[in-house]
């Protein structure tokens, strides 16, 4: 993982980079130990093209809100500034990269991995985690319990915002690990300094061994077959 990583979105006039559609919104947003900070990057582009209806209902952007904004090559050497040697943090990474690309090779820019580290694709590693399921910004949101409400339309820093929220909760497991891997866990330190022979064993009761066995004899029952406590259970 690297030290900074970038959760990133993009709006565009449509769906296709290389039938000639353009970046209108980007939005960033920083981690750095798995905390977001306040240094965020958002720009709203000019892409001196009409914006097509179906993509205007889904963000809510027309051309001519667009029209006094910036061009990306206005913007992109602050953009490339802003992610340099960090690992990108993309929801459907493929296609926020087509766009960027083509927009940074306009601009004489080369490509965006020539100035960020490494892209780490969401929707990629949620098709790993929840094979089979809906694994859009919204469904993920639900799902890791990430409040959504307020995103009546999509928007670049929104989504940015909403995604790293997401990410953070996708990986919360994976800081311990390390941590468990570099240095012992606490418990494991406890316990290695337990002397066993003065620990106090406590039998069960005759009543509890009986209101034990009558457990299992109606798991059995419902078993069909035998519980596992049972299959597995030492013979005396």
């Amino acid at each position: 993982m690297a030290a900074r990583q970038i959760v990133l979105d993009t709006e565009t006039t449509g769906l296709n980079a290389r039938l000639g559609d353009r970046v209108i919104e980007i939005g960033c947003v920083e981690i750095v130990g798995r905390s977001v900070t306040e240094e965020t990057f958002h720009r709203y582009v000019n892409p001196e093209r009409e914006v097509e209806e179906g993509a205007a209902k889904v963000h809510g952007l027309t051309r001519e809100f667009l029209t006094d904004k910036p061009r990306f090559a206005e913007i992109a050497p602050e953009f490339v500034a802003y992610v340099r040697g960090a690992e990108l943090v993309i929801h459907n990474a493929e296609f926020d990269l087509e766009f960027l690309d083509r927009e940074l090779a306009l601009a004489g820019l080369g490509r965006t991995l020539d100035h960020a580290a490494s892209v780490l694709d969401t929707l990629a590693l949620a098709r790993e985690l929840h094979p089979g399921r809906r694994n859009s910004l919204d469904a993920l949101c639900e799902r890791y319990l990430v409040n959504n409400r307020h995103r009546t339309l999509h928007g670049a820093l929104l989504d940015a915002r909403l995604l790293a929220e997401v990410y953070l909760a996708m990986t919360r497991g994976q800081e311990s690990l390390v941590m468990e891997r570099e240095t012992p866990a606490a418990t494991a330190v406890a316990a290695a300094s337990i002397d066993l022979s003065k620990l106090r064993v406590v039998r069960a009761a005759p009543e509890e061994l009986a209101a034990h066995e009558s457990i299992l004899d109606a798991l059995d029952k419902a078993a069909r077959g035998g519980s596992v406590w049972r299959r597995l259970a030492p013979r005396r």
